[in-house]
């Protein structure tokens, strides 16, 4: 079964900015949606932003809209995910999946930690 790789993680301060990317291939990325995720220790994974098939379309959660940009390289196949103005609480592994999640697409995720 195909997954999802992310990547792009690491350790920032705070304020910094990371740009995560998830990779895909075949019809099971390319037609569809794609959200990112995350999940901090200790808390359930929660969703965070989308994009259309077509990179058109992208919805982005109130919490993180000011902060986090979604988009998507069709030729590269690949979604991204930049985040700005990192915050301590934005600590957590980030994961790609469809929109919405489809429960044997979860990769292995990438890990971002915000410390001074």
């Amino acid at each position: 079964q195909e997954q999802f790789v992310e990547s792009g993680g690491g350790l920032v301060q705070p304020g910094g900015s990371l740009k995560l990317s998830c990779a895909g291939s075949g019809d099971r990325f390319e037609r569809f949606d794609i959200g990112w995720y995350r999940q901090a220790p200790g808390k359930e994974r929660e969703f965070l932003a989308s994009i259309s098939w077509s990179g058109d379309t992208s919805f982005t959660r109130n919490f993180v809209r000011d902060r986090f940009t979604i988009s998507r390289d069709i030729a590269k196949n690949t979604v991204y995910l930049q985040m700005d103005n990192l915050k301590f609480e934005d600590t957590a592994v980030y994961y790609c999946n469809h929109y919405p999640a489809t429960a044997d697409y979860w990769g292995q995720g990438t890990q971002v930690t915000v410390a001074s």
